[in-house]
């Protein structure tokens, strides 16, 4: 049984009320008064950088683009899309973890730092796939929507206010929405695009609506005061709300029976939307919402880690990780498709790091957080191969990836990095972040209840995996080239996004206390 964390905001609590950690590594210590635009300024100094950099891009690209080549635009759009990344990092690596902000909207805790840097990371990585893309038209326009993006992402991980939340991950889905349909070349990019946002916009709604349900019963936005409002005040519509916010959120993480978009997104997007969409996206929004069930919503997770069940949100996320793993798994069995194997691959991987959040009330943060940033590492390669491949030839199917051995030897091996490190194969950070998982889910209450039994179903499942995956690599790595088949050109920066993250992959996964000791 998780224990209940006592929460106490500063405005509504009594007088002399301190705010107290919910979970380790979030920390809800009183932040400054309303009113410091000193400190408001030095909170979103990261997302100003963002958004100067995404104007400097289109200025420069209006003014001096005119006259450059594409390949040189596009150059000159990701090294201005990367200075402006690095701003932001230095930016929120100096200012450290400092508390709250903004009226409490804000909460700069070792979560948010550490959302903040993995999301500008992995959006770097992303970018540098960009040059040598022959059908990015607009190389300016496209950094910019990513950098606003990521502008929705690094607000999406220090928002500890429900108006602020949902602000943020409309601004990050809109810019994805966008990214998603940008390929005038593919009539499928079209039709991504608009199922993603048909299906993004609905979802919006009904977290809204739920957020609405939950201002009203507790007559406060900020999440710690949810969690103190909420202590004793049981409404029958809190299960309403609860229900309506964990729709949104499973459409987020592409959770069953929310996932339908997913497939459809990846294989219609430009890879490094997908890239996007699949990392960076995953890795902001699990941190909203792991701030929002825990610190502000704990009192009502209920319980999932023994018999007989407690009523709360804590089962239903349970009965969502069971379902993304069943679908997930078994649907990647059935497919031919690249793009459409590794959405079905991130839907099981969302149901793994559903399990991070139910044991984040003991564990904390750190497991999921190794999780969510190693996975964005593997897929953001993973889609960079496809990328690199598609330049000069298809890459839809798997049978697309027969000889890339041959074809090119840095692409096969980077390639097979990133497939082992999604199927958990030490020594690389993929088998850490399920270790480490799956430990602190079987830390709850062992085998002994049915936290356990998903935790045992998802090692089962994990067996299950390897085999689609190793069907990636058969063809990469067994299988011949066709015969007209010639050697595929690596520009510079794609290799180098490639080179980097399967080195982190076998750093971290060699080194991963220094992520998991951060929290």
């Amino acid at each position: 049984m998780h224990p209940l964390f006592a929460i106490i905001c500063g405005t509504p609590a009594p007088a002399g009320a301190t705010a107290t950690a919910a979970i380790p590594g979030l920390t809800l210590a009183a932040g400054a008064g309303a009113g410091a635009y000193a400190e408001l300024l030095r909170a979103l100094a990261p997302e100003a950088a963002l958004v100067i950099g995404a104007l400097l891009v289109l200025g420069f690209d209006l003014f001096a683009g005119k006259r450059a080549t594409r390949g040189s635009r596009a150059s000159m759009a990701v090294c201005i899309g990367i200075a402006a990344l690095a701003g932001a990092a230095w930016l929120t690596a100096c200012a450290g973890p400092s508390g709250f902000a903004l009226q409490r909207a804000l909460d700069i805790d070792k979560l948010a730092v550490g959302a903040r840097l993995g999301a500008y990371a992995l959006t770097a990585l992303t970018l540098l796939l960009l040059p040598g893309s022959s059908r990015q038209r607009h190389p300016a326009e496209y950094t910019a929507i990513i950098l606003f993006a990521t502008t929705g992402f690094s607000l999406m991980a220090a928002a500890n206010n429900l108006l602020l939340g949902f602000l943020s991950i409309e601004l990050a889905s809109l810019s994805l929405y966008i990214l998603t349909g940008f390929d005038k070349t593919r009539p499928d990019s079209a039709e991504a695009g608009l199922k993603y946002f048909l299906f993004g916009g609905t979802a919006a709604a009904f977290m809204l609506f739920g957020f609405s349900l939950l201002y009203g019963l507790a007559g406060a936005i900020d999440l710690t005061s949810l969690g103190f409002m909420l202590r004793d005040n049981f409404s029958p519509l809190i299960p309403v709300a609860l229900v309506l916010v964990l729709v949104g959120f499973g459409f987020k993480v592409a959770a069953v029976p929310f996932h339908l978009w997913a497939p459809d997104a990846y294989q219609g997007a430009p890879a490094s939307a997908a890239a996007l969409v699949a990392s960076a996206s995953k890795l902001a929004g699990f941190a909203f919402f792991l701030r929002l069930l825990w610190p502000g919503l704990h009192r009502l997770a209920g319980d999932a880690t023994a018999l007989p069940l407690a009523a709360g949100w804590m089962p239903v996320v349970a009965v969502l990780s069971l379902g993304s793993l069943f679908v997930g798994n078994l649907g990647a069995l059935a497919q031919t498709n690249v793009r459409r194997l590794l959405a079905y691959s991130a839907i099981a991987h969302a149901g793994v790091m559903l399990l991070g959040i139910i044991a984040a009330g003991e564990a904390g943060v750190g497991p999921l957080f190794y999780y969510a940033a190693t996975y964005g590492l593997a897929t953001v390669g993973a889609f960079g191969v496809v990328s690199l491949i598609e330049r000069d030839a298809p890459c839809q199917n798997l049978a697309d990836l027969a000889g890339l051995w041959r074809r090119s030897p840095l692409l096969a091996l980077t390639l097979f990095v990133f497939v082992l490190s999604l199927a958990g194969v030490p020594p690389l950070a993929g088998f850490f972040g399920k270790f480490a998982v799956f430990a602190a889910v079987l830390k709850l209450n062992g085998l002994g209840g049915p936290a356990g039994w998903l935790a045992l179903l998802a090692i089962a499942f994990s067996a299950v995996a390897l085999y689609y995956y190793l069907a990636i690599l058969k063809q990469a790595l067994v299988a011949s080239p066709p015969k007209d088949a010639k050697r595929l050109p690596l520009p510079a920066l794609p290799a180098l996004s490639l080179a980097l993250c399967a080195a982190l992959l076998l750093f971290l996964g060699v080194f991963p206390s220094l992520i998991l000791s951060r929290f």
